[in-house]
């Protein structure tokens, strides 16, 4: 993993729910080691958050999602956090033999019971899984002065 082009202030995650299953993978390092959690990564310098999230699911997964709504989003004083509903492209879910020893599709029920996968990594599973829609994504033409934006809004 190359971090030089790292933005340690910002990062996305996304629940990607199919046929009744989730996918997860189980992590090799930090807090979360040995944890099952929904994969996700920091975003890299000049790329927006949904880029962000489909390259470390295909990174970590193998598996091509497209970012749908937003369903979380975390702030503390030294970063933030969104968690997107995405939803399953393509591809087959294996582990990247690094940050995961493996990458399961649980089932909905089964994730939510189980002592090893976190408490955070359940509330958004259950947020994904709410019949009210998150912040969508609405067209609009706004920029700054050094990009475009983008605008998630009920």
């Amino acid at each position: 993993m190359n971090t030089e082009n790292t933005n340690w202030n910002q990062s996305v995650t996304g629940v990607v729910i199919k046929d009744g299953k989730v996918l997860l993978a189980r992590h090799t390092y930090g807090g979360g080691k040995g944890m099952l959690i929904i994969p996700g990564g920091y975003v890299n310098f000049d790329e927006t958050p949904q880029d962000a999230l489909i390259r470390e699911y295909m990174e970590e997964t193998h598996v091509d999602v497209r970012p749908m709504d937003i369903i979380g989003i975390r702030f503390n004083m030294r970063d933030w956090y969104i968690a997107f509903r995405a939803e399953y492209v393509s591809g087959e879910a294996m582990s990247d033999g690094d940050e995961n020893s493996e990458v399961v599709w649980l089932d909905v029920d089964e994730a939510l019971s189980r002592d090893d996968v976190p408490d955070l990594t359940k509330k958004l599973i259950q947020s994904a899984l709410s019949t009210e829609s998150g912040l969508s994504y609405t067209e609009y033409n706004g920029s700054t002065r050094h990009a475009p934006c983008s605008l998630y809004s009920l």
